[in-house]
């Protein structure tokens, strides 16, 4: 009978199972190597580089974050233990309050306007030839910063004409459709023939004649408002089948002019609007020329003469875009010029990854373009949205510039964020950096939600 342990060909041992090369088992095998990550390095190795940006990140993030959340448990000066009663006061301190109503408006109106600008602009440029240049145009204020538009838009929102754009525009359009006040704060003199009515007109207390020039004397126009072309006033000639007269500043330089008498040196009051009324109705009207003078139809002979508060009201100053009603919303729209490129060129990209099979079929079955639109290429763009939307959420949340700089200080309040009163709070008068940590640690509560939303978003699309 054969031994058991003879050795068989191949060099195995009859009855044991064969010991494979490189194993790590039996003589001469050669030692077990180090296990590897799955990337192939050694954790050692993994860990020594990434320790420069751990450090970093301890240092510029967990420390400050753990330091501000303690900070916030302690007073003033930080001597005093306080527990919670710094966020009491962050929650029925008025001026804060308004911070947190305005952070609220920013996050709603702010993200939602600049995508959906940024979605149309994306889907327009598509069917022009000039789209990239607009795309360009459009991206360009992304390369300014935050301190830049905020200079910007303070002088855009300007209340004056003459130095903001914003109310120069409003005024010239204005202006365009209104009948503009031809001399603000002009009267006519006491004791004359026209007395003041209502609504800041004046009439006259006697009735035209088409034989008498009836003229109409106003003081009441300092002398550098009076036009650089205004002509020597004129006596209107009579005439049997109209009502004239002249309309002129009764004021001569020196005071040596005839009240109710036009005098050499007297300058015609132009463009003034004269109305012929009778039983309370308008029935003519007419404006002076160059030279003062006016004419009304025979009709108007009878009739009272009035000069409407349209002469004499302030001259329209445009719009008080940073008064306390409004400097919000017109620092959002600074925002929004400067952000909706950002979210166009984001959609863009997304765009041109929808399959154009799609609207082509949907074209061809009747669909109209914003059918296309509603039903396949804002759900199609949707998770590109969402990045959008999320992406400026938090991006809006720590504004603090463009408020800054843009808000006068008189509505400074009215426009207050979170991320504002932290920095007054703390620094800017308030000195209270336990107040100031607190509202810190409320930014960060409220940061927080829309972080791990993105980053669980994120982890789904990456198991696709």
């Amino acid at each position: 009978m054969a031994d058991a342990s003879v050795p068989e060909a191949g060099g195995g041992i009859m009855g044991a199972a064969p010991v494979a090369p490189g194993s790590g088992k039996g003589p001469g095998a050669a030692p077990p190597r180090l296990r590897r990550s799955i990337l192939g390095t050694r954790p050692w190795v993994a860990a020594l580089f990434l320790l420069p940006a751990l450090i970093l990140l301890g240092a510029l993030v967990a420390y400050p974050i753990g330091f501000t959340v303690y900070r916030s448990l302690f007073d003033a000066d930080g001597s005093g233990f306080v527990g919670l009663k710094n966020f009491g006061t962050v929650f029925s301190d008025h001026g804060i309050l308004t911070a947190v109503r305005n952070n609220a408006i920013w996050v709603v109106v702010a993200p939602t306007v600049a995508t959906a600008l940024g979605l149309v602009f994306a889907v327009l440029t598509e069917r022009v030839s000039w789209g990239t240049a607009f795309k360009l145009v459009v991206f360009m204020p992304m390369a300014i910063s935050m301190l830049a538009a905020g200079i910007i838009f303070r002088l855009v929102y300007e209340q004056d004409p003459s130095q903001g754009v914003a109310n120069a525009v409003v005024v010239t359009v204005h202006d365009t459709f209104t009948d503009n006040a031809a001399y603000p704060g002009a009267r006519p003199r006491p004791g004359g023939d026209l007395v003041p009515t209502a609504g800041g007109s004046f009439t006259s207390t006697s009735t035209a004649r088409a034989d008498t020039s009836a003229d109409l004397p106003l003081v009441g126009i300092p002398q550098n408002k009076v036009p650089a072309g205004a002509q020597q006033a004129k006596p209107a000639a009579q005439r049997p089948d109209a009502v004239t007269g002249t309309v002129w500043l009764d004021f001569r330089p020196g005071g040596t002019g005839r009240p109710g008498v036009i005098d050499p040196g007297e300058k015609a009051l132009s463009g003034v609007k004269v109305q012929a009324v009778k039983d309370g109705k308008v029935i003519a009207s007419a404006k002076s020329g160059k030279d003062g003078t006016y004419q009304l139809p025979e009709k108007a002979a009878g009739a009272q003469l009035r000069l409407p508060a349209s002469n004499f009201a302030e001259k329209y100053g445009g719009i008080n875009w940073l008064g306390p009603d409004l400097v919000t919303p017109s620092i959002i729209g600074s925002y929004v010029w400067m952000w909706a490129g950002f979210a166009m060129v984001l959609i863009a990209a997304g765009l041109a990854g929808v399959p154009r099979e799609l609207m082509e079929q949907a074209r061809v079955d009747g669909a109209n373009e914003w059918q296309v639109f509603r039903r396949i290429t804002v759900p199609l763009l949707a998770p590109v949205l969402v990045v959008v939307m999320v992406t400026l959420m938090i991006n809006v949340l720590k504004i603090f510039d463009l408020v800054y700089i843009i808000a006068p200080s008189n509505t400074q309040s009215n426009a207050n964020v979170l991320a504002l009163q932290l920095y007054l709070s703390s620094f800017g008068g308030g000195d209270d950096q336990g107040v100031g940590s607190a509202i810190g640690v409320i930014l960060l509560l409220l940061v927080l939600p829309v972080m791990i939303f993105n980053i669980r978003r994120l982890r789904r699309e990456g198991r696709r």
